[in-house]
């Protein structure tokens, strides 16, 4: 899998996949794109919704919509991230109380398990960059 972000202006770049999707991204607060950090809180959130699709199809109907919405915790100043928050939003009024929490645990463990995204940034790796020598 090939994957590249190639500059386009000031500030300005976008990332590509061979499959031919683009995101957009640029500095915290450019406007029509996401920052670094956006981009790694919504692969995290994304990442939970896509593994716990199914599950919540399942139980709540294959129709259902739902959310997930991300947030992050960032001291000031700071050049890192200390937490990631992700959470579900969807209607459950037609599932009992232990039907919700037996959901709910479900997803739970699915993205323990599953969620490439979730189980890298809890681990933690180490990144490289390589740059030309001539």
């Amino acid at each position: 899998m090939t994957l590249e972000v190639q500059r386009d202006g000031k500030h300005s770049f976008v990332g590509r996949n061979e499959r031919g999707a683009e995101v957009r991204v640029g500095r915290a607060g450019a406007e029509g794109a996401f920052s670094p950090s956006e981009l790694l809180q919504i692969a995290a959130a994304g990442c939970s919704a896509v593994t716990a699709e199914e599950l919540i199809t399942r139980r709540v109907g294959e129709d259902s919509k739902f959310r997930v919405t991300v947030s992050a915790d960032r001291r000031e100043g700071a050049s890192e991230l200390d937490a990631v928050h992700v959470a579900f939003d969807l209607d459950v009024s037609g599932l009992g109380e232990s039907q919700r929490e037996a959901l709910a645990g479900a997803v739970d463990r699915a993205i323990e398990r599953l969620c490439t995204v979730r189980r890298t940034l809890v681990k933690g790796i180490p990144v490289t960059e390589s740059f030309p020598k001539e």
